[in-house]
């Protein structure tokens, strides 16, 4: 939790568990002393910026008291004061991003949310993050059947580095890490995945290790791509509002003029708060790939509902700005760890695609289940997720049944539609029809159900349909028309 008695100061407390990440930024606390308010033309030009609200202000962010970034514990004030804003018009011209990259949803492992940090590889040498677990996690992968159905991206989260050599560079830890990251980079392309990355745009990461901070922008790039490596992920702890205004366009431009193509991933949006007027997305999705807007995901189907809540409430500014290049990403999947029941895996699956989420997962892919694996090697779910128009789904429906009904447009005049279940008593028997769904009249459609194949033919608008929800479950249909005014279609 956050104490907000002293609005100079922030405290945070994880409640005794180390493995809980927390990030000591504004949008918790203190509002920033400007946001950026982009105009229409911002993607044409990138210099139609307003400035807002330029008052000095003292705010509980910036070093850690100790000296040490942990990520938690007592922040040391900060005063900024106007004229540091006009320091983003020095960054202005190079807010374009267009690396052509990510123009579906990414779809790969993550190693955070189950392996944490974990570096006591004594104790634990078969779930510490090293070289071990990473490379053993590309053999699964690849072998598999993972790779084939897109799963490419092995990303290191926090917790890789050793610090920095007499130049500058970063360098990972060496004992951890023997053979560098350029060697886990090679490893991985062997394979036919790729390398993903993980830094901080701060003094520190997360978890306390070296940052990225301004001046070492440019150098972190080139170093990640002389690694070779295809993704960073960039996140936001012991940064400033003013920090991280310059430093994440400062890095798109820093990727691109490397010359090799590296997918960015930013977690700007979530120090913001996640709306505008502190997060601009027309600005953001020149600058990133794709970005997270709202809290870690725990292990539990409370952190999922509370995700999925954030994004329904807020999915009239969150659903146009998703598309080919540049993603919502509401956290990895959950699924093959042990918060989910069977019917929540599946939901979590159905509603991640629905948004058109990236499909990262952060499970254990050596000692994964069967049932896990049919769950997220689902191909029509996959074929769902990465459908090529990249329009991201809504709730359409709230029913006080507690039953909610997802939809998202496809190619070929398609759908997806989730039927969901907020229940916990049995399972539910959901009567409804495509008219109230919004669905042509003059239309004949069929629907396949994505988890178990079943064919329903026939359905038109005023067709009544029944389906049977378990609780906490979804059914998810792929509904496409098959004739138009009973003319069979070319």
């Amino acid at each position: 939790m956050l104490d907000f008695g002293d609005p100079s100061t922030a405290v945070a407390t994880a409640g005794g568990n180390p493995g809980l990440r927390h990030r000591p930024h504004y949008a918790w606390g203190c509002p920033p002393t400007h946001s950026l308010v982009g105009a229409s033309s911002c993607r044409k030009s990138p210099f139609h910026l307003k400035l807002e609200s330029l008052v000095p202000i003292t705010c509980g962010a910036g070093r850690h008291a100790d000296g040490v970034g942990r990520g938690l514990g007592l922040w040391e004030p900060l005063t900024v004061h106007p004229t540091t804003v006009l320091l983003l018009a020095l960054v202005a011209q190079v807010l374009v991003l267009e690396n052509g990259l990510l123009r579906k949803p990414p779809m790969g492992w993550l190693a955070w949310e189950r392996f944490r940090c974990n570096i006591d590889c004594n104790e634990d040498p078969k779930s510490c993050i090293s070289e071990e677990l990473f490379m053993e996690m590309a053999d699964r992968l690849a072998q598999d059947g993972w790779r084939e159905l897109g799963y490419v991206y092995l990303n290191i989260d926090d917790c890789w580095i050793g610090g920095r050599d007499a130049k500058g560079n970063l360098v990972p830890d060496r004992k951890r890490f023997p053979h560098g990251i350029a060697f886990l980079a090679d490893y991985a392309h062997s394979l036919g995945l790729k390398l993903g990355i993980y830094e901080d745009l701060g003094n520190f990461t997360c978890m306390g290790y070296p940052g990225t901070t301004l001046d070492k922008v440019v150098q972190d790039a080139q170093t990640f791509a002389e690694w070779k490596v295809d993704m960073l992920k960039l996140d936001g702890c012991y940064s400033s509002p003013q920090e991280r205004a310059e430093g994440y366009p400062k890095m798109a431009a820093a990727l691109n003029a490397t010359g090799r193509p590296i997918a960015f991933s930013c977690s700007w949006p979530a120090y913001e708060g996640g709306l505008p007027p502190k997060v601009n997305y027309t600005l953001l999705a020149d600058i990133c790939n794709l970005w997270r807007n709202f809290d870690d995901i725990q292990d539990s189907w409370r952190s999922v509902l509370s995700i999925l809540d954030w994004f329904v409430a807020h999915q009239d500014v969150l659903q146009p700005v998703a598309g080919p290049g540049h993603w919502n990403d509401p956290d990895v999947l959950l699924i093959g760890n042990f918060g989910l029941s069977f019917e929540q895996a599946r939901a979590q699956m159905a509603l991640w695609t629905v948004l058109a989420a990236p499909l990262l997962m952060s499970t254990d892919l050596r000692t994964i289940s069967a049932q896990n694996v049919d769950i997220l090697q689902n191909p029509l779910m996959i074929k769902i997720n990465q459908d090529p128009l990249g329009i991201q789904g809504r709730r359409i429906l709230k029913e006080k049944s507690y039953i909610e009904v997802y939809l998202r447009p496809l190619v070929n005049e398609a759908s997806a539609i989730v039927f969901f279940s907020r229940r916990t008593d049995m399972p539910y028997h959901y009567h409804s029809s495509l008219a109230r769904l919004n669905f042509s009249s003059s239309v004949v459609y069929e629907a396949q159900d994505v988890y178990t194949g079943e064919i329903i033919s026939g359905l038109q608008d005023k067709t009544n349909f029944t389906v049977i929800i378990n609780p906490s479950g979804v059914v998810m249909w792929y509904l496409y028309p098959i004739s138009k005014l009973g003319i069979p279609q070319q």
